[in-house]
């Protein structure tokens, strides 16, 4: 039979048949433009900035993310009834749920006000789109339930579960190939096992894991868990969000108000400084290179303050960061001195002085109480009398990894550094 092979970090070698017409399909899916865009897009966006060979792409983790959907797909389907028709859309959204992120990631979404899922959808329903003609091409039902899956509306829930969960094939393709890049450890835990473990209770619509993968499960929570504390909210990493962000303001601003400002004439850049919303096909036309060249240009601006972070931030002069370990009323004391400072010492404070609370936080833990039923993981307990429990209620390990964790950090120049520590033990 014929196939395609794709060497892979994580998972060695990734095998995709196409010697039938579903893997055909996927080929043809991985050569579209709007895949092949995801070569352009960095996975962890910042992330180099802290540790430096995070290099890698949302194009490497989709792949990864089809493989895996494949993997446990075959395991299921030798147990349960589940459709050629179903399991190539599965397929396809594993490996498309990532096509509408815009450049950096998930870095540009706070600043342009988009969520990259609502992208991904219209990219798949769309007749403009190349990914989206492919689609419709092969089954004219394959858009919508590729979109469904993404959603998190598709039925059976148990299939939509493997792309979109907290124990899915986007997040266990992730953590391994994270951990791997940026050489953190803490993201390593058994994926052959939770695959092996994985079932469907048919009666609830649902994926559960066997009595004998709790543990695997477990491991795989925990490594979540410190990724996102170690690396995903390093200080260095969000230092350098913190210059983009306030870089990108300052370019919006400067535009605004009249002044000149280098930018291409006729592209979504443009439509971006206008604070114009971008149609599906201009955020698909934009990639990590398209701001990175702007930045540079920026660099020689009339405006000190969009030069200065324009070079700061390809320079990695990053912004230092202090951990606002005190009582809350000091805390505000400690912040309006701090701010006092910051201008006293001619620094624009809306640009140089950035408060990183990370108030989204708990939103990226496992937690029973702020998650959606569909998002609950569930776990078999015992093995003479099974029942089928949501894994806190199973896992004293896990009840302790759902305690509330809260990030408030301040970013300023590292110039101010020696004067902000000497106010910051004074408070």
């Amino acid at each position: 039979m014929s196939e395609k092979i794709y060497r892979d970090s994580v998972h060695n070698i990734i095998r995709l048949k196409t010697g039938d017409a579903a893997g055909k399909l996927l080929a043809r899916l991985i050569d579209a433009a709007e895949f092949q865009r995801l070569r352009r897009i960095k996975q962890l966006g910042l992330a180099l900035f802290a540790y430096q060979a995070a290099e890698h792409s949302r194009f490497t983790h989709s792949l990864g993310a089809l493989h895996l959907a494949t993997r446990t797909l075959d395991k299921l389907k030798s147990k349960y009834a589940i459709s050629a028709e179903m399991q190539l859309a599965v397929r396809c959204a594993a490996l498309l749920h990532d096509i509408g992120h815009g450049a950096f990631s998930h870095v540009i979404e706070t600043i342009l006000d988009f969520r990259h899922e609502q992208f991904t959808i219209e990219a798949v329903l769309s007749d403009e789109t190349e990914v989206g003609r492919i689609l419709k091409t092969f089954s004219k039902d394959l858009p919508e339930n590729v979109a469904a899956i993404i959603r998190g509306d598709f039925r059976p829930m148990a299939l939509a579960q493997l792309v979109s969960s907290q124990l899915d094939v986007d997040r266990m393709d992730y953590l391994l190939r994270d951990s791997l890049m940026t050489g953190a450890k803490y993201g390593i835990y058994d994926l052959e096992w939770i695959i092996k473990s994985l079932e469907i209770d048919e009666v609830n619509d649902r994926l559960y894991v066997s009595a004998r993968g709790v543990y695997a499960v477990e491991d795989y929570l925990q490594a979540r868990y410190y990724m996102f504390r170690q690396v995903y909210f390093h200080r260095t990493l969000r230092a350098a969000e913190a210059i983009l962000k306030s870089l990108l303001r300052r370019a919006l601003e400067v535009f605004q108000t009249g002044k000149l400002i280098w930018y291409a004439v006729g592209t979504p850049s443009e439509k971006i400084l206008k604070g114009e919303k971008l149609s599906l096909k201009e955020h698909l036309e934009l990639d990590d290179a398209d701001v990175m060249f702007h930045i540079k240009q920026w660099q020689n601006s009339k405006d000190e303050i969009l030069s200065d972070l324009a070079k700061r931030f390809l320079n990695r002069r990053l912004f230092k960061v202090f951990d606002l370990d005190m009582p809350e009323a000091e805390r505000q004391e400690f912040l309006a001195n701090a701010r006092t400072l910051t201008e006293q010492n001619g620094f624009d404070t809306d640009y140089y002085f950035i408060e990183d609370r990370a108030g989204d936080v708990p939103y990226y833990f496992y937690t029973k109480e702020r998650s959606e039923p569909k998002n609950l993981i569930y776990v078999e307990e015992g093995f003479s009398r099974p029942q089928i429990k949501e894994i806190s209620e199973v896992s004293a390990a896990v009840r302790g990894l759902q305690k509330q964790y809260q990030i408030h950090r301040v970013c300023f120049p590292p110039e101010l550094k020696t004067e902000m520590a000497r106010l910051y033990h004074q408070t």
